[in-house]
């Protein structure tokens, strides 16, 4: 899916996107249907989106506008995980793939609504198809009581430093330091990167992306999953380094409730969020969820940075 670069250079023009200037997804066809979307590619050009569902949706592209169904990671279940879904095969949520040096390393939840009773695990592949992966463990749990919730994990690799960062609702978003041989917690310290104080806190789906000088911490805001009555939005802050001092636009800090507005719902297009950004030949691609009175679909944008904030075009 390609964007002109006149439309670029249009948004590029109109700042920090309001709620006037916002475009709808670019187009996607066939099996569209997702929720909390990661997108990789790899080295041979083939576009892989994993989504929320039991086991693991896996969509495939060859150019990222043709999406087809290619099952799930865990084709027989993911029986570790029951005791943090209550379920048997339960919706495993918020996967983050990243794929690096031919190999697949995806990042998931198991929890349910409401619930701090929830775990981050980790997998591998080296073809990222269904079956293929190799389940690495538990990365990090929560209990009721704990200052976070074990959900939403994104990783970021910076060279030799992996850090992860995950968190919903409660005391917001938090992030560590992981070993980048096991793909785990290599310590014990952890770095508070943001938090909301209304709407019940209401705060999750991090995104840690660079790009220039900066790092971009991306989160959703207010409430997802209840179809066209869905309140998510996106949202980001800014920082020099990687594990805190976020601001939004304004100067507030992200820990302080800050965060400027990327993207909210317009028209048809109800709730975006659960989103997950990929540099790609055509520019920084953003992926992410939003309802319609028809389900639940998979939305793409580029986005432009020229302002040295993030612009959907």
């Amino acid at each position: 899916m390609l964007f002109s670069f006149a439309l670029l250079a249009v948004a590029a023009l109109c700042g920090v996107a309001d709620a006037q200037t916002f475009p709808n997804p670019g187009l996607v066809t066939g099996d569209t249907t997702v929720a909390d979307p990661t997108m990789v590619k790899d080295s041979a050009g083939t576009y892989f989106v994993y989504s929320t569902a039991p086991g693991l949706q896996i969509l495939t592209s060859t150019d990222r506008t043709a999406f087809t169904f290619a099952g799930t990671v865990w084709p027989n279940g993911a029986s570790w995980t029951d005791v943090y879904t209550g379920t048997t095969n339960g919706n495993l949520w918020a996967p983050d793939c990243t794929y690096l040096n031919g190999q697949f390393y995806l990042y998931y939840a198991a929890s349910s609504f409401g619930s701090q009773n929830s775990a981050i695990f980790f997998a591998t592949s080296t073809t990222g198809l269904s079956g293929s992966f190799t389940n690495q463990g538990l990365v990090t749990s929560t209990a009721t009581g704990d200052a976070f919730n074990a959900i939403d994990p994104n990783l970021i690799v910076m060279g030799s430093v992996w850090f992860l960062s995950f968190g919903s609702f409660w005391d917001g978003i938090y992030g560590e330091l992981l070993a980048s041989n096991t793909g785990k917690p290599s310590g014990t310290t952890l770095d508070h990167l943001a938090q909301r104080f209304v709407n019940s806190d209401a705060m999750e789906a991090s995104v840690i992306f660079q790009n220039g000088d900066f790092f971009y911490l991306f989160t959703s805001w207010d409430l997802c999953c209840m179809g066209t009555s869905s309140t998510y939005s996106i949202h980001v802050g800014r920082s020099t380094t990687y594990n805190g001092n976020y601001v939004d636009a304004d100067g507030v800090a992200l820990t302080d409730g800050g965060g400027t507005i990327v993207l909210e719902s317009h028209g048809d297009i109800i709730g975006p969020g659960g989103q997950d950004l990929l540099n790609d030949v055509d520019g920084v691609v953003m992926v992410y969820h939003y309802y319609t009175s028809a389900g639940t679909f998979l939305g793409i944008n580029l986005l432009d940075f020229s302002t040295g904030w993030p612009v959907v075009v």
